[in-house]
């Protein structure tokens, strides 16, 4: 069913020539020895275990979906995942970014991040059991106890054992502050807990050995709302002392949820019958916990995005390149055959390049993040390590929204390549599509990322994230303004630059006299400020690219290519939302609810 092959050349072209990662880590003690040997070597065994392990897995795994046993309560994953499970742990990747202290690798999550992008390419179903237990190591290795830490951390990171979150209820999604379930202290200083949970991700299944469920729920007389939340750690069995295996806690799947897609997954209905946990944290703080985890999550919801739009993009250029109807609006290009191969027409080419474009931007721009990361958590100077941590909350909600929203978009006009065939099962390509969708959803809605950029990360400080980023981008727009040759590149993006600071300002004075005007801007503004972050990064590279173009490495001439159809048919989309986010909020507020 299709293929896969890791996109390693420009994985490294991103590395080492746009965000100069081996330089980058060299400032950073804990990384300091990573070169570039290093990180290649990393990426292209990943690329082996990705293509030969786990793509073969996913349109069976798709086909077949997860078993619910409902007397026993277990679920048993699609045949095969298993199994490629045990080679992901036994060849170490589980613990490839994780701290030694705990039996992990150490290495940077820069390069953790491309090996998830080849895992999600191959099979985003399979990858979200490992993904979801890296979230919990996160939680864990920054908020819990010590003894917590001990026992629990060195089973995640050798990945014997996998984790989860458990937020969602059927009465609640994204407004937290609504849920019900219930911890009662215990006598030893654990906590009973009550309550059903639902559209919980790898909630059961038999891939691992124990399952670590890191569970919201509230304490007796807890305060109402957001403000009344704790975090628990309920572990599906609880373990010994020495880590070994012990009671069956009761925490269990009542259901699976039938899904549009992500089918090899297991997306649970949890119930808790008093359940034993222990809390993670401060009491009445669970959110500010579980934030760990679910920015972790957000972040590789992005990369679930890219993944998908990468192995869309790789299948409808081959089937462009082989599939021949009619001939070429300019002249027959294929005179030995009855007709020309599809990708000479120039609308084929356009849903291939978009697909192309939406990839590789999304590759600069989830790679610089992720370096981002490893500076915030390694760097030794105090200063640098805020500024990361203040562009890592601005671009986050981008990262999960404007990728997922361009996936959508990107995996559609793949199918669309395959004209009929598209639409069928058998070749592949609609799996995409189906598993793509989820992404906009899940982790917090695109829409609530969008508030979240605007109203917390940019209004709240008055723009003081935002006009650094803005800094940086001026400052390549001035270091290369003068050369002629990059106009076409940087004219665009300065022009788009201002055009988003004033779009801010404008925004944050009508939203000071109307809230909901924040609400009516926020989904078209966080498009436009993705396309500001796409045009800046696409502008570095066609700078790299020009240089080389005549090196006679026909990467760079594509890589150019590429950023020229950018800026011409995808940026010049923000016209039309600046328009948008500027119309207010009056025409989607004017009309009285019972006349809709």
């Amino acid at each position: 069913m299709g293929q896969y092959v890791a996109p390693l050349r420009d994985m490294q072209f991103v590395m080492h020539e746009l965000l100069h990662v081996e330089d980058e880590l060299k400032q950073l003690p804990k990384h300091a020895e990573i070169d570039a040997d290093i990180i290649n070597q990393v990426l292209e065994e990943g690329g082996k275990f990705t293509s030969q392990v786990l793509f073969p897995l996913n349109h069976s795994g798709d086909r077949e979906g997860c078993h619910h046993d409902k007397a026993t309560h277990t679920v048993t994953a699609p045949k095969g995942f298993k199994e490629a499970y045990k080679q992901y742990v036994e060849a170490g990747w589980p613990s490839l970014s994780c701290d030694p202290e705990f039996g992990g690798q150490g290495l940077p999550l820069v390069i953790n991040n491309s090996f998830y992008e080849m895992m999600n390419s191959a099979n985003q179903a399979w990858t979200m059991y490992p993904g979801l237990s890296h979230g919990a190591y996160e939680c864990l290795h920054a908020h819990g106890t010590p003894e917590q830490q001990a026992l629990y951390l060195p089973k995640l990171v050798s990945g014997e054992w996998t984790g989860t979150m458990c937020l969602t209820e059927s009465h609640c999604g994204t407004d937290l502050g609504m849920l019900r379930s219930k911890a009662e202290l215990q006598a030893d200083g654990s906590y009973s807990i009550t309550g059903s949970k639902i559209f919980i991700s790898a909630g059961e299944h038999d891939m691992s050995q124990n399952i670590i469920h890191l569970v919201l729920a509230r304490l007796p007389g807890a305060p109402e709302g957001s403000k009344g939340i704790s975090l628990f750690l309920v572990p599906k069995f609880l373990p010994n002392a020495d880590g070994s295996l012990g009671a069956r806690n009761p925490i269990t799947c009542g259901a699976i949820e039938e899904k549009m897609g992500i089918h090899g997954n297991s997306t649970c209905q949890m119930n808790l019958d008093g359940a034993t946990g222990w809390l993670i944290g401060s009491p009445h703080k669970g959110l500010n916990a579980m934030f760990v985890f679910m920015n972790a999550a957000r972040l590789g919801v992005g990369m679930q995005g890219l993944g998908l739009t990468e192995v869309a993009y790789q299948n409808a250029l081959v089937y462009a390149k082989d599939r021949i109807q009619m001939r070429s609006l300019s002249g027959i290009k294929a005179p030995d055959r009855p007709a020309d191969p599809i990708i000479v027409h120039p609308d084929v080419r356009r849903m291939l390049l978009t697909a192309k474009a939406y990839a590789e931007g999304a590759r600069a721009f989830c790679s610089y993040v992720a370096l981002q990361l490893d500076k915030e958590l390694n760097h030794p100077d105090e200063q640098v390590r805020k500024d990361c941590a203040d562009e890592v909350a601005l671009l986050t909600p981008v990262v999960k929204a404007f990728i997922t929203d361009n996936a959508w978009t990107a995996t559609s006009e793949c199918m669309q390549v395959y004209g009929g065939h598209g639409f069928i099962a058998e070749w592949g390509m609609e799996q995409y599509v189906r598993d793509a969708r989820i992404n906009m959803i899940y982790e917090g809605t695109n829409t609530i990322q969008s508030l979240d950029l605007l109203g917390r990360k940019v209004l709240m400080d008055n723009g003081a994230k935002l006009k650094k980023f803005g800094a940086k981008v001026q400052a390549f727009i001035e270091e290369n303004g003068a050369d002629e040759a990059l106009s076409e590149f940087i004219t665009p993006l300065a022009d788009l630059g201002d055009k988003v600071s004033k779009l801010t300002m404008e925004i944050g004075m009508k939203a000071f006299q109307n809230p909901d005007e924040a609400g009516a801007a926020a989904v078209p503004y966080l498009r436009v400020v993705g396309h500001l972050v796409y045009a800046y990064f696409f502008a570095q590279m066609a700078k790299i690219a020009l240089a080389k173009q005549d090196s006679g490495d026909k990467f760079y001439v594509s890589k150019l290519a590429t950023a020229r159809f950018y800026f011409a048919r995808l940026l010049p989309e923000t016209a039309m939302l600046i328009r948008q986010a500027r119309s207010g909020s009056g025409s989607l507020m004017a009309l009285d609810a019972d006349l809709f």
